[in-house]
């Protein structure tokens, strides 16, 4: 495949014609970068968990497409967005990189995003969630696959807003995943009626909440919403425990939340949460298979981050084999037309600005006594269709939707 790419360039060269940079930097290898958070507050829920299920992905292809070896390679970018566009730039100029993969952190992805478009490589967001990767900052080929903002924080809030809790406090980590966040959460509890009665923003990969749960406490608001993810929720919600938010009657609300959240809260202080995933592994026979699989690699059950990178570089690479190349435009053509289908999602649609519409699941954690044990965490409450549970593309506000 790669090698009558070349083939072409070269001969391209010799006439005299610009030939595309793809083609020049060809070397007969299919290199996807799984670029995450390996050492920081997101490493549970993506890190060397996400680089496992790209590797999943590619064994279910034998490794290769059509003759040409896949390649996985894994990356720190220490949710520092300077590092992330470093790493990614040399990836790309510099070792022959086909994919960047995961980048939890938006703020990296953001930065990701620009390489990425400029350099006409194919973006497989599964970590980071802020609306913009697929509004104004989207790209022709970027697709985000598992969240974002919107559905995540809507879908929480519609429920506990249905329960009469309309006021609410937001605990935001400060930047552009935690803007968006509160943004979206705070559109969907005013157009239902509620209010927004204050919040606090929070840096990154913070230890000590106490001094911002007492203002989330004096304010007097039902719901604390904390804004954040990762190691920040957990160590939020530990705290927020400590300081006797919930025995005071305040509702706490991960607008963020991953089962490993959970397995590492655990049921007596995680149970009545309410939180939205578009993945769960106890779901039906195919979810528990595959996380069989992921589980005899990894010690652990698959957050819904990691299963979307296993489906994103599987609908990455069987594009790639039903398009005959790796050249980005064709293949980002071929994943737009081709329904995603596989444990994850079924018949999921991809819009022009590259979101993925795959289904949104509203699952409440149980109390310890209805656990069969370790991971039986969720119970389902309610599931939302992916057309409704994104923004419409039409007013994503992306250049790319007319």
């Amino acid at each position: 495949m790669k090698g009558l790419v070349l083939a072409v360039a070269l001969g391209a060269a010799v006439a005299g014609v610009a030939a595309p940079a793809r083609a020049q930097m060809s070397d007969g290898k299919i290199r996807i970068g799984v670029l995450s958070d390996l050492t920081g507050v997101y490493s549970d829920i993506n890190g060397e968990g996400s680089a496992t299920a790209a590797r999943l992905a590619a064994e279910e292809f034998g490794n290769a497409i059509n003759g040409v070896p896949v390649e996985i390679v894994v990356a720190d970018h220490q949710n520092k967005p300077d590092l992330a566009a470093s790493i990614a730039r040399k990836w790309i100029d510099t070792d022959q990189i086909d994919v960047v993969a995961d980048v939890p952190n938006s703020a990296a992805a953001l930065a990701v995003q620009g390489i990425t478009r400029e350099r006409k490589r194919i973006f497989l967001m599964s970590g980071p969630g802020a609306v913009d990767l697929t509004g104004k900052a989207c790209s022709p080929y970027g697709f985000m696959w598992t969240w974002d903002t919107h559905s995540v924080s809507a879908g929480t809030a519609r429920a506990l807003v249905a329960k009469g809790e309309k006021t609410w406090f937001f605990i935001t980590t400060d930047y552009a995943f935690g803007h968006s966040l509160e943004e979206e959460a705070s559109k969907t509890v005013k157009a239902l009626g509620g209010t927004v009665k204050g919040g606090v923003r929070v840096p990154l990969a913070t230890s000590d909440f106490s001094s911002f749960l007492v203002q989330a406490q004096a304010s007097g608001a039902k719901v604390v919403a904390l804004a954040n993810a990762g190691g920040d929720t957990i160590n939020s919600v530990k705290q927020a425990n400590e300081f006797g938010l919930p025995q005071g009657g305040q509702t706490l609300a991960g607008l963020l939340l991953n089962i490993n959240d959970i397995h590492a809260l655990t049921l007596p202080i995680a149970h009545g949460l309410i939180m939205s995933n578009s993945f769960y592994w106890d779901m039906n026979d195919e979810t528990r298979a595959w996380s069989k699989r992921f589980e005899a690699k990894t010690g652990r059950k698959p957050s819904m981050n990691q299963a979307g990178v296993y489906s994103a570089v599987r609908h990455y690479l069987q594009a790639v084999k039903d398009a005959g190349t790796d050249d980005a435009d064709k293949v980002a053509e071929k994943m737009r037309v081709t329904p995603v289908n596989d444990m994850m999602m079924k018949n999921a649609s991809i819009g022009k600005n590259g979101r993925v519409f795959g289904d949104m699941y509203l699952f409440e954690v149980k109390k310890p006594a209805e656990s069969k044990g370790a991971w039986d965490y969720l119970t389902l409450i309610q599931t939302i269709p992916g057309k409704e549970a994104y923004i419409p593309e039409s007013e994503s506000g992306c250049p790319l939707v007319k």
